[in-house]
């Protein structure tokens, strides 16, 4: 299986000792996120878990640290980790830019390019966060990342319902085509400017003229390549209609993330105050005598061939 810790929060960031122990021990629970009490116990070994996925704007020392022993334990891993252009009114506890490139940086040198995916997105525009602010800081940040890098993933804000609220009280509205275009043909030539690859993330609209394809962010032939192997897994359905990711199972909560950002889907608000214990089999929650625990089933339908690196 591939393990994505998470898209409902920021694992790397806040809860990278709980995600270590729940590794030492073996197995993890989640917590359906619509049926409270239905729980999910995942087994958590190198010979089940294919890769894994983090997701993260701003990964503690200690998790950067940790890196080493996840590897020694015998797991694949890479990075989806987003850099905007917004300050703290819009990511509220993200820290300086040039803090999170450093880390980003750190984690390529010692890991590999390959290994962390930059994310631009969500992109939205407002008076103050226009499109000249977003051309000038994706260029900055760009030029920040040559060759620490191999692809740039961009989307385009989606806007749910229980976001709109404070988005709306920023000026923000929904992004229009011809904005999405003007982005687009802009960020393609930054991108080859600085040798990135610029895919896009769950979009409707084709940016393919422009030379951005519909990428996957839980990517088969990334995770192909990173684990010399050739797994054949299929799309997962679960996800949203334009999603091209494969299959995974999500081990996060929601409404537990303490980034701050106003335009988050996973949280219901941005003032968090979680229960957090690190021995916990399940994240920021206990396991309650009126829960059902069932086993997931591990194992996925697909094909595997190790690739012959001596043709």
């Amino acid at each position: 299986m591939i393990l994505s810790v998470s898209r409902r929060t920021d694992i790397p960031s806040f809860y990278g000792e709980w995600f270590l122990n729940r590794l030492n021990a073996g197995f993890v629970y989640v917590r359906n996120p619509v049926n409270f009490h239905q729980v999910s116990k995942i087994e958590l070994n190198p010979q089940n878990i294919e890769c894994i996925v983090f997701w993260t704007k701003n990964p503690s020392e200690n998790f950067i640290s940790s890196l080493d022993y996840i590897e020694k334990l015998g797991y694949k891993y890479y990075f989806q980790y987003t850099i905007t252009s917004y300050n703290q009114q819009i990511e509220k506890n993200i820290p300086k830019k040039q803090i999170q490139i450093e880390k980003f940086q750190t984690i390529s040198s010692n890991k590999g390019k390959e290994k962390v995916i930059w994310r631009y997105d969500p992109i939205f525009f407002n008076d103050y966060y226009n499109m000249e602010y977003h051309k000038k800081w994706f260029h900055f940040i760009a030029s920040k990342l040559e060759n620490y890098t191999e692809k740039c993933v961009i989307s385009f804000l989606d806007f749910y319902s229980k976001i709109k609220v404070p988005l709306n009280k920023i000026g923000v509205s929904e992004v229009l085509e011809n904005q999405m275009i003007d982005f687009a043909l802009f960020a393609t030539e930054i991108c080859k400017k600085y040798n990135i690859k610029i895919e896009t993330c769950c979009e409707s609209v084709d940016l393919s003229a422009f030379g951005i394809e519909q990428g996957q962010c839980i990517d088969l032939n990334l995770i192909n390549r990173i684990c010399k192997k050739q797994f054949d897994i299929k799309k997962d359905k679960n996800q949203r209609k334009n999603c091209g990711c494969i299959k995974s199972i999500d081990i996060g909560t929601y409404n537990t993330c303490k980034n701050g950002c106003i335009y988050c889907y996973a949280n219901q608000n941005t003032q968090i105050d979680v229960l957090y214990d690190s021995q916990s089999p399940i994240l920021c929650s206990k396991i309650f005598s009126t829960d059902k625990i069932t086993e997931k089933i591990c194992k996925i339908n697909r094909t595997e061939k190790h690739i012959n690196l001596f043709k």
